[in-house]
């Protein structure tokens, strides 16, 4: 089977951001998401007010806000009600105790991981999607917070043995510690991680995900990212920089991936 997935930092809401404030980029945001066509759409920076007022009435989300419950902000799992079926889903926290609201390591903020296992209503096709936020100053933080994970996708991946997207904000650049363990390129105690970044499709220069102070900035390199397991094949990739009727809906851009599945690769 072959879905579009999306990751989208949609930059939180705050006065600060006068104009740019989401209650003026909210339409925005919609109309970004809806133009790709996804069957997935992993969110991160939204609280839950934000996560109703995006209005994709299509789809239903998954997710608890980092410090608990609906408080703060959310790492968000969206799916297409219509083509998807949710069995299993779960929020850990990046830390040392990742079963209760808590900060790890020399994180400047409660940081979450939401994963998913759905079905796909058409043929059948079960997959697990992980969606997280590593930390924006905590070099530890980051590192830990991606081994964590990665050590809930192979006991997701030995439980279940089906194909597994993480996406997220890792902010992190792709000679950091973060994105060259997802990469395969530094290891994991004595292992390697075995995933695909979908960034590898692209020709030429990905450029930035990044877009700071909504400047239409394309300078530098991406920090958001698409990782999959290798019975998924890439099709397509793309960092969409576009304005909406004259506006960026975020500060980031977002990271669209068109996927095949196959599972029966691992069966």
């Amino acid at each position: 089977m072959e879905m579009t997935v999306m990751t989208y930092n949609l930059r939180t809401s705050t006065s600060k951001d006068g104009d740019n404030d989401w209650v003026y980029r909210s339409g925005q945001a919609n109309r970004m998401i809806r133009d790709h066509e996804p069957v997935i759409v992993g969110t991160q920076e939204m609280r839950a007010h934000m996560l109703e007022e995006l209005r994709l009435d299509e789809f239903a989300w998954v997710g608890e806000g980092r410090r608990g419950g609906s408080e703060d902000e959310h790492c968000a799992i969206f799916y297409k009600k219509a083509d998807v079926a949710m069995l299993e889903h779960g929020t850990f926290w990046l830390s040392e105790r990742p079963g209760t609201p808590s900060m790890g390591w020399d994180t400047s903020l409660p940081r979450v991981c939401t994963w998913a296992h759905m079905r796909y209503l058409r043929d059948d096709t079960e997959f697990v999607v992980f969606n997280t936020h590593l930390d924006h100053k905590g070099a530890l933080a980051k590192e830990m917070g991606i081994k964590l994970i990665w050590s809930r996708i192979q006991e997701m991946r030995e439980r279940k043995h089906l194909p597994i997207i993480l996406m997220g904000d890792f902010n992190s650049t792709p000679g950091e510690i973060v994105v060259r363990i997802m990469r395969g390129e530094a290891p994991v105690t004595d292992d390697f991680v075995d995933m695909r970044d979908t960034y590898a499709v692209i020709d030429g220069p990905v450029g930035t995900s990044a877009n700071p102070n909504f400047s239409g900035n394309t300078e530098g390199e991406t920090i958001d990212y698409i990782f999959v397991t290798p019975d998924i094949t890439v099709l397509s990739a793309e960092i969409d920089r576009r304005r909406i009727d004259g506006k960026f809906p975020s500060d980031h851009y977002p990271v669209v991936a068109r996927l095949r599945l196959s599972p029966d690769i691992i069966k």
